[in-house]
This record gives C-alpha cells, sequence and structure tokens, in this order.
C-alpha cells in the first residue's frame, strides 16, 4: 500500500472527500515528522514507535578508489513494532510478496 493508496481508503470507509483523507493523511505523517525533527519518539500504541538513532563517525573507503573517507556521524529515524502488529504479521496466511524497487 502506498500513501494514495491509503488515502484513498480513508475516504472509502469514512465517507469523507479525498481532498479531507488527503489532508488528515499529510497531517499525521507531517506531524510524525515533525516530532522526530524536535528529537522526540513518537509512539503508537499497538503499531509500534518511531525514535532517532545516533550513529557516530568513522573512517570508510571509497569502494572505486580505495581512498580513506571520513563519514560524519548522523542521526537516522528508526521504526520499532509493536506488539499487535508484531503478532498480526505473524499470524498472516498471506504469501511474501517481492518488492517492485
Amino acid at each position: 500500500m502506498n500513501k494514495s493508496q491509503l488515502i484513498e481508503e480513508l475516504a472509502e470507509k469514512t465517507d469523507h472527500h479525498v481532498r479531507v483523507a488527503d489532508k488528515v493523511v499529510n497531517i499525521f505523517f507531517d506531524n510524525i515528522k515533525n516530532a522526530l525533527s524536535d528529537g522526540d519518539k513518537v509512539e503508537i500504541r499497538g503499531f509500534g514507535s518511531f525514535f532517532l538513532k545516533e550513529y557516530d563517525g568513522y573512517t570508510g573507503r571509497n569502494p572505486k578508489t580505495g581512498d580513506k573517507v571520513n563519514v560524519p556521524s548522523k542521526k537516522l529515524p528508526v521504526f520499532r513494532t509493536g506488539k499487535d502488529l508484531k503478532e498480526k504479521v505473524k499470524n498472516s496466511k498471506a504469501p511474501l510478496k517481492k518488492s517492485e524497487t
């Protein structure tokens, strides 16, 4: 499912116009992004939590040239699944689908 499919589903299930559903979905995701950029953790009970993980800088190598490269420290968002979501996926009978990347 992608964002536009989520918006369509929300509009259909709530009998609202697609523009309203689009606004709701965008507000939801924008608030998660803003909270993470402020350094806050976002927890949605039964679904999971989003938080920032800090990685130290290190000296790496350019695979093409073999030259040393300094990789700076960074913060990246991480998602940890909640118990209910883990159980639902674990007990699912649906076959795995290959991603279309």
